[in-house]
């Protein structure tokens, strides 16, 4: 796994900022062949808002209600992306169908020293590490911002460091009250390499990092009211 801190960020008086990145910054796999062809054949299909959801367990959503059905959960995973406003969506054949996020457009689960997105993708570069007022921790992937489970949030403890020694509660306790934005010291250590860790109010992340939390139609869209039949 690659570390790269800092990551969209630029340093400015102690405390960072985020810098414009532009469109298309992080990488989206290739979505099914079906699903391409659809979009091909159709083009210009109303997308949907307000639907869709992603939770902070990394389960998807349907007007509020959990998708159970492994056949659909596998399809979401296979062509969810994020487009160049930062709005996450699933593309159903030639519709997207946006999503509202109720943290990061991924959620990271720990599988031994490795880390893999909720939707199976393995994270193999991380460029910059988070934590917010509440402990929850988010970095930046290859594939786009992902808040790490809560269930392994024990894991990432375990790999915090303050000059090379483990932390301490009261180190932790002196890090969550920091204001948000500023450059902590503690480091997040994963495979060898230490991320410095940035404090980041849950508030703050969509701006600093690129996405949106609400995805809502730009003057123009064309919006629908349904899935297509």
């Amino acid at each position: 796994m690659d570390c790269e801190p800092f990551f969209g960020l630029n340093r400015q008086g102690g405390r960072l900022v985020r810098a414009s990145l532009g469109a298309n910054r992080f990488y989206n796999p290739p979505m099914d062949d079906w699903v391409q062809r659809a979009m091909q054949r159709w083009p210009n299909v109303p997308a949907l808002f307000g639907w869709l959801a992603l939770d902070r367990r990394g389960r998807w959503l349907v007007r509020g209600e959990r998708i159970t059905h492994p056949r659909i959960i596998a399809t979401i995973d296979r062509n969810y992306a994020g487009d160049e406003h930062g709005r996450w969506f699933f593309q159903n054949g030639p519709q997207r169908g946006y999503m509202a996020l109720a943290g990061a457009p991924y959620v990271l689960r720990a599988e031994g020293a490795s880390l893999v997105t909720h939707n199976g993708l393995p994270v193999e570069r991380i460029s910059s590490a988070y934590i917010d007022e509440e402990g929850a921790i988010t970095l930046a992937t290859e594939h786009g911002p992902g808040e790490l489970l809560g269930a392994d949030l024990e894991w990432a403890l375990q790999r915090l460091r303050k000059t090379g020694e483990p932390v301490d509660e009261e180190q932790l306790a002196d890090v969550l009250a920091a204001p948000s934005g500023e450059l902590t010291t503690l480091a997040l250590e994963i495979e060898g390499a230490a991320l410095p860790l940035i404090r980041l109010d849950y508030a703050d992340a969509p701006a600093h990092l690129g996405f949106e939390r609400d995805p809502q139609p730009h003057p123009g869209e064309r919006t629908s009211a349904g899935a297509p039949d």
